[in-house]
């Protein structure tokens, strides 16, 4: 019996002037669709962020596409492969922003924070310094509920609830954080991105962001360092640090993580509802 051929899974970013967008719309639409590709492209006149899945020969087609366009000539990708498709279906749409922050003056395409790398991130974590001596605190950029599936060893997790909640939170905090190495990260490295260059603007002196997030660190170095898995807005709801999908479930009714735990409730019910959600609507009912 022949085995089906695996699904390739990439995530990739990068921040330019786009102002095209309307018009490469329905040809990112059209070529995906013809490429038997499902996923999500968001197209913005800051750039571009996408997560796709399809057949190894798909991808490399769409990627070719996407780098024959000068502005998108060198954009990063992150992979990993699993044996079913996790997204429905493909949708390609326009954004004001690709990442939500609500601070239009940040324009990484003009400059951008320093960026460490993950063999050096994790040379740092083994010696507890960076190479200036300097204490490394890592500093998570994601929402709460994905922290949540696994984060980096001690990080600082500020329980957001959206993105834009950041600039206020960090500015705040600016005196308790500003004699330490500050490391930002993220699932893939956009909002790590945008994080770091505000945290530079409103004066943090060492803030690095961690080039290509937590899955481009799982694919280097593996695991070291962190806890848990790595939420994933797809199907597999969470990737562990060899890249495979796990067993850590999204309830579709509340969007709770459940993990496998939880999965053996009663109250848990595949695409209809989970103990988060049902017992929220118990305690309503009762009240």
């Amino acid at each position: 019996m022949q085995s089906l051929p695996q699904i390739v899974n990439i995530a990739a970013y990068k921040f330019v002037t786009f102002d095209d967008t309307v018009a490469q719309r329905p040809r990112f639409q059209g070529l995906c669709m013809d490429l038997g590709l499902k996923g999500t492209i968001l197209l913005s006149p800051e750039g571009i962020n996408l997560f796709l899945a399809g057949t190894r020969a798909s991808i490399d087609q769409f990627l070719a596409f996407l780098r024959s366009d000068p502005r998108f000539a060198d954009v990063e990708v992150k992979e990993s492969v699993s044996e079913k498709q996790p997204f429905n279906r493909m949708l390609v749409r326009l954004k004001r922003e690709i990442i939500t922050m609500k601070h239009p003056l940040i324009k990484p395409e003009l400059g951008r924070a320093p960026a460490v790398e993950a063999t050096t991130l994790k040379r740092w974590l083994d010696q507890g310094h960076d190479d200036q001596g300097k204490p490394v605190v890592m500093l998570d950029t994601r929402n709460a509920f994905e922290v949540d599936v696994g984060t980096f060893e001690n990080t600082i997790d500020y329980r957001i609830e959206k993105f834009s909640e950041f600039p206020a939170i960090v500015e705040r905090e600016k005196d308790a954080l500003n004699d330490k190495t500050i490391v930002t990260f993220c699932t893939g490295g956009i909002r790590c991105e945008k994080a770091a260059i505000h945290m530079k603007n409103i004066g943090y002196e060492s803030v690095y962001q961690l080039e290509g997030g937590i899955l481009k660190y799982f694919e280097k170095v593996g695991g070291a360092h962190y806890q848990g898995d790595c939420f994933v807005f797809d199907h597999r709801t969470a990737l562990n640090p060899q890249l495979r999908e796990t067993e850590t479930r999204q309830c579709f009714a509340c969007r709770a993580v459940v993990t496998p735990r939880e999965q053996l409730s009663p109250l848990y019910i595949e695409g209809k509802s989970c103990p988060h959600c049902a017992t929220a609507a118990t305690a309503a009912s009762v009240a």
